[in-house]
């Protein structure tokens, strides 16, 4: 019995030696010690031995179970440290090789407007409401007080999808969808896309990006319209830039107005850029038509409010020096660049 242990041990020591890898020497381990492993049934047949030869041979079980253990763990170092060595020779990077370029993308001018301009509102309290593109007829003129007549209602300035039902020409129908669902006091900002049958140039395109907001409480006069349109110009353009209102006509509004800001680029003496006039047109605003009001279930009696709209390519323009609105569509990436 004493020399077949032996033999086993030898087997086993051969076998560990000749082993290249974790699992074959897993496996070694398992054949010479595992539940059904040869030392292990030599010491499960202990109760057949005399009882003088049991210590005998189970202290020599024993003695070889650990000279294997032993050959084992070695074997499992150098199989580890030769993985290592193979795999940091695999993955040497060179230090002295150019990196690899990391391309990070950039917001476009005009997200970067529509971020800014929302910051703004957010900030004063204003939230964000939005509405469908396809708009019905009565949501996107009839509600905001068009006569039948009015030339915004003809076909060549509008894309007209059926006879009642058209793509949006402004976001101001957010602002009578708002109205209907919601009780006064309203505070809402509408950005989207709109569309109108423009000819693309310069200054133009069939399809673009406003902001309209709206407030509607009691006792809202156009000193609050002021206030919150110069603190939206004097943050976008800066503390330095001055506000003009100028008179206008919007049949959804009552008063109604042109807000201008100085020009930059000649400090409102007049230039190229301001048309020789000093100033920059930038949105349109007034105080809600009371009709406006009545149609959307808001008793003007009790309520008054004030609306605008601004395009944000025009923001964008203005802001960033941009002399042609198609730059902002052509992704140009010598132009995307520069922001």
């Amino acid at each position: 019995m004493e020399d077949k242990i032996k033999a086993i041990q030898e087997e086993a020591i051969a076998k560990i030696g000749s082993v290249s890898n974790l699992d074959d020497l897993e496996g070694v381990r398992v054949d010479y010690l595992g539940k059904k492993g040869d030392l292990t049934k030599i010491l499960r047949g202990m109760g057949s031995l005399e009882p003088e030869m049991r210590p005998v041979i189970g202290g020599l079980v024993n003695k070889v179970k650990g000279e294997i253990n032993k050959a084992i763990s070695q074997k499992e170092s150098q199989l580890k440290e030769a993985a290592k060595k193979e795999r940091l020779k695999m993955e040497t990077i060179d230090v002295t090789l150019p990196g690899n370029e990391l391309k990070v993308g950039k917001k476009h001018p005009l997200t970067l407007v529509f971020d800014e301009i929302k910051d703004i509102f957010l900030g004063l309290g204003f939230t964000i409401a939005e509405g469908p593109e396809i708009e019905t007829d009565y949501y996107n003129f009839e509600a905001l007080n068009f006569p039948d007549n009015h030339p915004a209602r003809d076909m060549q300035d509008t894309f007209y999808i059926t006879e009642n039902t058209l793509l949006r020409t402004h976001t101001s129908s957010v602002q009578i969808r708002t109205m209907e669902g919601q009780e006064p006091p309203i505070r809402v900002i509408a950005p989207g896309r709109v569309y109108r049958s423009d000819d693309i140039d310069a200054t133009h395109t069939p399809v673009f990006h406003q902001i309209e907001g709206l407030m509607v409480d009691k006792d809202i006069s156009f000193a609050n319209l002021k206030g919150v349109l110069i603190k939206l110009i004097k943050e976008l353009f800066g503390d330095d830039r001055e506000v003009r209102f100028r008179p206008s006509y919007f049949p959804f509004t009552e008063p109604s107005a042109e807000v201008d800001v100085s020009c930059a680029a000649c400090d409102g003496d007049g230039c190229r850029v301001c048309s020789g006039t000093g100033w920059l047109e930038i949105l349109g605003a007034g105080m809600v038509h009371p009709n406006v009001l009545e149609m959307s279930g808001v008793d003007s009696e009790e309520w008054s409010g004030f609306a605008f709209g601004m395009g944000v390519e025009r923001i964008a323009m203005l802001k960033y020096g941009i002399d042609d609105i198609r730059l902002l569509y052509n992704n140009d990436l010598r132009f995307l660049k520069q922001f």
